[in-house]
C-alpha cells in the first residue's frame, strides 16, 4: 500500500472514531434513556445528505485534575452547516456521550465559529442543547466560552433566526443562550432547564423539588413562558423546527417563502357571520376563527399553553406568511394581563424584526384589574406590548371581531399605533369602556336617586350602546377604515396584505430604543 493510501485510510479510521463521539457504551446510554446523539438529532433535522461537518479533530486543552488523560476528537460538540428544504442553516448539537455534553473553552470556539459563520452568510442557527453544563476542569475559561456564545446571541438577535432545541439537561448559565434566542423547543420527560438545581434549592430555601417540577418541559411551557413549545418527542421537536424555518426569511435583509396556495383566496365563510354571541358576556372560541380564514385552516401556535387568554402564531393568507395576534373571549374573557402582553409583544417584535406581516384579530374587555396584577407591573407589561405594535414597520392589519375598551383599544394595533388597515364586523363595540360601567360612572347619583333605578340603568345603558356600542362611532372618524362583512374577512385581509406588500416605513434614526422592561 502506498504512503498515500495510508494516510487516507488513517483518516478514514479517525473519522469512525470522531463519529462515536464518547463511544459504543455511552451512545447506549443515551439510548436508554430515550434520547438520540448529536449526530442523529443532526441528521433528523437536516434534508437528507446535506450536513457537512467542521472541526471534528478538535480537541481539549486542560490538564487540570487529570483530564489530559480522556480526550475524544470533536469534544463534545458537533458543529456545521447543512439545509433545510433547501435553505442554507448553521447548526450545533451538544454531544452528551462526551464528558456528559458539558461545555469547554474548545467547544465555544467550536459553536462561535459556526455562530460567526451563520451572521456573515445571513443564515439561521440552531443549537441543540444537551449538557451538564460548563466543565468544572476548565474553570474560567468554560465560563469564558459561555460569555463569548451570550455575546454572539446577543448581536445576532433580530439579524438570523436563532432556535434552540433542549433535548436534556440545560442548566446554570448555560440557560441564558436559550433565553437570548428567538424559538424555545423542549421535550417532555427527557429536558429541564433551571438556573439552580433542585440540590441547591433544598440547602437554601429547604424546599424539596424534583428536576421535573423546577424547570421539565411542562413546566417551561405553562407557567414561566420559558419556553414556546412542549413536544412528546425528540422527532416531533425536530420536525417543528424545520415548520417554525418555513414561516421565516434567511435574515433580516429578506422576505419569508412565498408558497404556492390551494385554498381559494375569496373564500366565504358564512359562519362567521353568526359566530358573535347575543349576550355580550358569553364566550365563543377564537380558534374558529383563526381556523375559517386562513389556508387550509393551518394554524403554528406559538406559546400555547403559556397565557392563552391570547393566541400567537405563524400562519398564512394566500401564501403570505404572516404572524398573528388574536385575544382569546374563551379564557379570562380575552382580557390582557401581564403575561398575555409580555408573550405577543416578544413574538410581535420578532415579527418585526423579520419582516413578517402582522394580523390582530381584537376582542378585549381591557386590562385585568386588581392588587396581583398592579403590584407585578402590569402598567409595564402592558406597555410592552403597547410598544411592539407602535414601533413594528411591518405591515398590520387590525379586525375588531367584538369588543374593543379602553387602553386595551389603543394597544391592539389601533390606527393610531400605525394599523395600515383596520377593519371591524359590524359587532364590534369600541369604546371607554363596556355600558355597564360607562352608565355607573356617568349617571352614578341619578341613578341613586331614582325611583326605579334599574329601569333607569337600562334605558342610559340603551342610549349608550346605540351611540357607542358598534363599530360606525370609530369609522365616522376614520379610525376604521371599513365596516366588514364578517364571511368576508379572509379575502378582505388578503387584498389588504397585497397592498401593503410595498410598504416603506423606517423609525428616527437611533442607537437603540429603550422599551420598558
Amino acid at each position: 500500500m502506498s504512503h498515500q493510501l495510508e494516510k487516507v485510510k488513517e483518516l478514514i479510521q479517525l473519522r469512525q472514531q470522531a463519529r462515536l463521539g464518547g463511544g459504543e457504551r455511552r451512545i447506549e446510554s443515551q439510548h436508554k434513556k430515550g434520547k438520540y446523539t448529536a449526530r442523529e438529532r443532526i441528521a433528523l433535522l437536516l434534508d437528507e445528505g446535506s450536513f457537512e461537518e467542521f472541526d471534528m479533530f478538535v480537541q481539549h486543552r486542560s490538564s487540570n485534575f487529570g483530564i489530559e488523560e480522556e480526550t475524544y476528537l470533536g469534544d463534545g460538540v458537533v458543529t456545521g452547516y447543512g439545509t433545510i428544504d433547501g435553505r442554507l442553516v448553521y447548526v450545533y448539537a451538544q454531544d452528551f456521550t462526551v464528558f456528559g455534553g458539558s461545555l469547554s473553552e474548545t467547544v465555544s470556539l467550536k459553536i462561535c465559529k459556526v455562530m460567526d459563520q451563520a451572521m456573515k452568510m445571513g443564515a439561521p442557527v440552531i443549537g441543540i442543547n444537551d449538557s451538564g453544563g460548563a466543565r468544572i476542569q476548565e474553570g474560567i475559561n468554560a465560563l469564558a466560552g459561555y460569555a463569548e456564545i451570550f455575546q454572539r446571541n446577543v448581536l445576532a438577535s433580530g439579524v438570523i433566526p436563532q432556535i434552540s432545541g433542549i433535548f436534556g439537561p440545560c442548566a446554570g448559565g448555560s440557560v441564558y443562550s436559550p433565553a437570548l434566542t428567538d424559538f424555545n423547543i423542549m421535550t417532555k420527560g427527557t429536558s429541564y432547564m433551571f438556573l439552580t438545581g433542585p440540590k441547591v434549592v433544598k440547602s437554601v430555601l429547604g424546599e424539596d423539588v424534583s428536576q421535573e417540577q423546577l424547570g421539565g418541559a411542562s413546566i417551561h411551557a405553562s407557567k414561566s413562558g420559558v419556553a414556546h413549545f412542549a413536544t412528546d418527542s425528540e422527532e416531533e421537536g425536530l420536525m417543528l423546527i424545520r415548520k417554525l424555518l418555513g414561516f421565516m426569511p434567511q435574515n433580516c435583509l429578506e422576505e419569508a417563502p412565498l408558497l404556492a396556495c390551494k385554498d381559494p383566496f375569496d373564500r366565504l365563510e358564512d359562519s362567521l357571520n353568526d359566530i358573535i354571541p347575543d349576550q355580550p358576556n358569553k364566550a365563543y372560541d377564537m380558534y374558529e376563527v383563526i381556523g375559517a380564514i386562513v389556508d387550509n385552516g393551518e394554524f403554528l401556535e406559538v406559546h400555547k399553553d403559556y397565557a392563552a387568554n391570547i393566541i400567537v402564531g405563524f400562519t398564512r393568507f394566500n401564501g403570505i406568511s404572516v404572524g398573528l395576534v388574536a385575544n382569546q373571549p374563551k379564557v379570562l374573557a380575552g382580557v390582557l394581563d401581564s403575561n398575555s402582553s409580555r408573550k405577543a409583544a416578544r413574538f410581535i417584535r420578532f415579527c418585526d424584526a423579520f419582516n413578517i406581516p402582522i394580523v390582530t384579530l381584537v376582542d378585549v374587555p381591557g386590562f385585568l384589574p386588581g392588587t396581583q396584577q398592579e403590584y407585578g407591573g402590569v402598567i409595564l407589561h402592558g406597555a410592552k406590548l403597547l410598544y411592539a405594535y407602535g414601533e413594528a414597520t411591518v405591515p398590520k392589519v387590525t379586525v375588531t371581531l367584538r369588543k374593543s375598551y379602553g387602553g386595551a383599544y389603543c394597544v391592539m394595533s389601533s390606527k393610531h399605533l400605525r394599523g395600515d388597515i383596520n377593519y371591524a364586523w359590524p359587532s364590534a363595540e369600541i369604546a371607554v369602556m363596556g355600558p355597564a360601567g360607562a352608565i355607573e360612572v356617568l349617571f352614578g347619583k341619578e341613578m341613586a336617586a331614582s325611583s326605579d333605578p334599574v329601569a333607569f340603568a337600562a334605558e342610559k345603558e340603551s342610549e349608550y350602546k346605540e351611540k357607542f356600542a358598534n363599530p360606525y362611532n370609530a369609522a365616522k372618524y376614520g379610525y376604521i377604515d371599513d365596516v366588514i362583512e364578517p364571511r368576508n374577512t379572509r379575502f378582505r385581509i388578503i387584498r389588504a396584505l397585497q397592498q401593503l406588500a410595498t410598504k416603506k416605513l423606517t423609525n428616527p434614526p437611533k442607537k437603540h430604543d429603550n422599551l420598558p422592561l
